[in-house]
C-alpha cells in the first residue's frame, strides 16, 4: 500500500474491531458457546503453514491462518509494508513464495535468531520480538533517543493489595471487585433485561482518518452478524462477518479473509450483548488498580480467557460506563494491540450507546461518530452473504501465441 489514499482505505478496513460497545460477546470460558466461529460439528485439526503456503522455512508447524498475522507484526514492527520483503509480479500482485529479495532471507534470519534468544535466556517465553529493536523503523535501534522535552510525572495512588496479570506489569488496587463493577456496567448501561432485548442495530455517522471524513453503515444481528460499508469516492469499503466467516473488499484489491486475531475480533464486535456475557466469558477477573484516562478516572478490569490473550477494561467509577478496551491479536511473533475508546454514551431503546468511539493500532487511528441509530429493527439475513472468491488470475500464454476461446 502506497500513500495517503491506501492509508484511508486500510483505516476503513479495519472496522472489523470497532464494535459499539453497548453490544457485545458471545460468552466463553472453557469451551466456546454456540454460534463461535471456534465452534464445528466436526473438529478438525488446523491445517498447517507448510500444508496451505509454498516455501515455508521458518514458521513451520505454526497454524496456516497465523501466518498473515505474523506478517502484519513484522509490518508493524519495522514501519514497511508487504513489498519490502515480497516481489511484486505483474499487476502489483504479491508473489508470497519467492525468495528474490534480500529482506526477506534477512527477515527469516532474524525470526530464527529471536526463537532462539527466547529459547536460550527466557526458558522458551516469548520477551523479546521484532518490535523490542526495530520500534518502527526497518534499522534496529542500538542508540538510545535524545530528549526532546522534559518528561511531566504524575502522581499515582499508593496500591494495597498485589493481583498478577499476564496483561503486564503487576499491580495492586483496592476498591470494587470485578464482579461488582462489570454489575455496575449492566445497571449503567439500563440492566440485563434491556441489554439482551437488543435483537438488531443498524447505524449511520462518518469515520474519520487524519483530516479525511467519509459516510460509514454499520449492520448487526443477533446472532453474531455484522457488515460496514464505508461509502469513499473510490467505491465501498467492506467489512463483514457471518457468525462463522470474516472478510474485507477494499476498492481495487481482492477480497481478503479474515484470519486469527482479526476472526476472533470480529466474533466479539458481532455479538450485541457485550454486558451480560462478559462474566462468563472468562476463566479468571480481577481488578487491577486505578488509571485517570482523559477526565475520567477509572477501574481496570482484567479477564484471563482460555488459550487467548487477555482482556484489558476500563470503567468509569462514577458512571460506571466502560470507557476503553484493550485486546491484543496473537501471533507467532508477538501480540498486535487494539485499543477503543469510547465517548458520546445516548439512551436509546433502554439501553445506553456510545456514538463515538476511537480505535487505535500500532499502524493508524480513526474516528467514528453515530449521527442515527436504530435498533430491533429488520435486518435482511442476504446482507451478510459472504461473496464469492475472485477467480485465480490467468496465466499469460507463451509469448508468439493467442489463446482462442472454445
Amino acid at each position: 500500500m502506497n500513500g495517503k489514499r491506501n492509508l484511508f482505505l486500510a483505516a476503513a478496513a479495519c472496522i472489523v474491531t470497532c464494535g459499539i460497545a453497548g453490544g457485545g460477546l458471545r460468552a466463553q470460558s472453557g469451551a466456546p458457546a454456540s454460534g463461535t466461529p471456534a465452534q464445528s460439528a466436526t473438529p478438525a485439526g488446523p491445517k498447517l503453514a507448510e500444508e496451505q503456503f509454498k516455501n515455508i522455512k521458518v514458521l513451520k508447524g505454526v497454524p496456516a491462518d497465523q501466518v498473515f498475522p505474523a506478517m502484519q507484526f513484522i509490518t508493524i514492527s519495522l514501519g514497511v509494508e508487504c513489498e519490502f520483503c515480497h516481489v511484486q509480479g505483474a499487476g502489483g500482485r504479491l508473489e508470497f513464495d519467492k525468495d528474490d529479495k534480500k529482506n526477506k532471507q534477512t527477515a527469516r534470519k532474524m525470526m530464527e535468531m529471536m526463537f532462539a534468544i527466547n529459547k536460550d535466556n527466557f526458558d522458551g517465553h516469548r520477551e523479546v520480538t521484532c518490535y523490542s529493536c526495530h520500534r518502527g523503523s526497518p534499522e534496529p535501534m542500538g542508540t538510545p533517543a535524545i530528549m526532546g522535552e522534559e518528561p511531566k510525572l504524575e502522581a499515582k495512588a499508593a496500591p494495597a493489595a498485589a493481583e498478577d496479570s499476564e496483561a503486564g506489569e503487576s499491580k495492586k488496587t483496592t476498591g470494587p471487585s470485578a464482579d461488582q463493577l462489570l454489575d455496575k456496567y449492566v445497571q449503567a448501561l439500563g440492566g440485563a433485561a434491556a441489554v439482551d432485548k437488543i435483537t438488531s442495530r443498524v447505524a449511520r455517522g462518518t469515520i474519520e482518518v487524519g483530516d479525511k471524513s467519509f459516510p460509514i453503515d454499520l449492520y448487526s444481528k443477533d446472532p453474531e452478524k455484522r457488515i460496514s460499508f464505508t461509502h469513499m469516492p473510490e467505491g465501498d469499503s467492506v467489512t463483514a462477518f457471518n457468525g462463522q466467516e470474516g472478510w474485507l473488499g477494499t476498492v481495487g484489491r481482492p477480497m481478503r479473509e479474515m484470519h486469527g486475531g482479526d476472526l476472533y475480533g470480529a466474533a466479539i464486535d458481532a455479538d450485541l450483548h457485550l454486558a451480560t456475557h462478559l462474566k462468563r466469558m472468562f476463566s479468571k477477573l480481577s481488578t487491577q488498580g486505578t488509571e485517570k484516562i482523559g477526565d475520567h478516572d477509572v477501574y481496570e478490569v482484567v479477564g484471563q480467557r482460555e488459550d487467548k490473550p487477555p482482556l484489558q477494561l476500563y470503567f468509569d467509577q462514577q458512571s460506571g460506563l466502560l470507557v476503553r478496551l484493550v485486546r491484543f491479536g496473537e501471533t507467532p511473533l508477538g501480540r498486535i494491540p487494539t485499543q477503543i475508546d469510547y465517548a458520546d454514551y445516548r439512551e436509546a431503546d433502554g439501553v445506553k450507546v456510545p456514538f463515538r468511539w476511537t480505535l487505535a493500532r500500532p499502524n493508524g487511528r480513526f474516528t467514528i461518530q453515530i449521527t442515527e441509530l436504530k435498533q430491533n429493527v429488520p435486518v435482511d439475513d442476504a446482507k451478510f452473504a459472504k461473496p464469492p472468491a475472485p477467480p485465480p488470475p490467468v496465466p499469460a500464454p507463451p509469448q508468439g501465441l493467442s489463446v482462442q476461446p472454445k
